[in-house]
């Protein structure tokens, strides 16, 4: 696969995150794709009046997160830093603004704080 189809399929997924928070899906998206085509969706993003915050992951790879303003915010309000090294409280509220499963979020956060044996 060249570059170009890469960005292709990348620009296609995130067509399709787009199309789900304007039809109320998602209140905010985490779309991650190759640096190559950063420049691209962040004009898109701007062409279409969504807020977006872009973080580079490594030189091939960025997570893009888009939505609602006061969702941007929040993952604004952790920092810059890896989201593997995002508290348990703050990987927690990203999974549920993502809307990831409230149980499995809850087993997930309990896990990471190891205070409960969650089966």
């Amino acid at each position: 696969m060249n570059k170009f189809e890469y960005k292709t399929t990348d620009i296609q997924v995130l067509t399709h995150h787009i199309y789900e928070y304007h039809k109320g899906l998602r209140d905010l998206v985490l779309h991650t794709m190759h640096s190559n085509g950063a420049g691209m969706a962040e004009t898109i993003l701007k062409n279409k009046g969504i807020p977006y915050r872009i973080e580079y992951v490594s030189n091939k790879k960025v997570n893009i997160f888009f939505g609602k303003p006061e969702c941007i915010k929040i993952v604004e309000s952790f920092g810059e830093k890896p989201l593997n090294q995002f508290s348990d409280e703050e990987d927690f509220i990203l999974g549920i603004m993502l809307g990831y499963d409230r149980s499995k979020q809850c087993d997930r956060y309990l896990k990471r704080k190891k205070n409960w044996n969650v089966a």
